[in-house]
């Protein structure tokens, strides 16, 4: 998606080879505009899916969720990442490593939220080890659903989170590819 692309170019910064900052448009801070373009061509991609809910991890995954549970005019679930006492009841959790916070939490599902026989787009903001995917594709699966996709709106592609949700039989997109970074540096995969 080119408007993502240069939009990361343009606001993004690389911090390292592991840390890019977007905060001013996609998870601090939110371009609309731009969000609603996400969810378009999240929703043109994984139209044939047959998705009937959009899931997304807390916050960051929310605005892209919102917008292509918006273009597909599905209901959205957003899976927790913290205790909670109104969470008490008929929860399905596992727990998950955070890479940005270096450090496990708990995701939770309230199962009355996902049905048995649902088919579960899964749209989140970044995709880099995957943990995070495949906690939210493990909760999706114990509520007896099925992961009709994986959407991220950035990959950093170099890291072996796609692969390995690929290798697990997962049809898995990214509407931007990072193939390398460094401090000042963004390099997209055009593959």
């Amino acid at each position: 998606m080119e408007a993502l692309k240069q939009r990361i170019l343009r606001d993004g910064r690389a911090v390292n080879e592991q840390i890019l900052i977007v905060d001013s448009f996609l998870n601090h801070q939110v371009d609309v505009e731009l969000m609603r373009l996400v969810g378009e061509a999240f929703a043109e991609r994984f139209a044939q899916a047959k998705p009937n809910r959009i899931v997304t991890i807390e916050a960051s995954g929310i605005a892209p969720a919102v917008m292509t549970a918006q273009c597909l005019r599905l209901p959205m679930v957003i899976l927790k990442k913290s205790a909670s006492r109104v969470l008490s009841d008929d929860i399905v959790q596992t727990e998950v490593f955070s890479f940005t916070k270096n450090a496990p939490y708990q995701l939770t599902l309230k199962r009355q939220f996902i049905e048995n026989g649902d088919r579960v787009l899964l749209i989140d903001d970044f995709l880099a080890n995957g943990e995070a995917a495949l906690g939210a594709c493990r909760l999706i699966e114990q509520a007896g659903a099925t992961v009709a996709g994986i959407g991220a709106v950035i990959c950093k592609a170099f890291q072996p989170g796609l692969q390995k949700l690929r290798d697990q039989g997962y049809d898995v997109d990214a509407l931007a590819k990072i193939r390398k970074m460094s401090e000042g540096t963004i390099e997209f995969d055009e593959a």
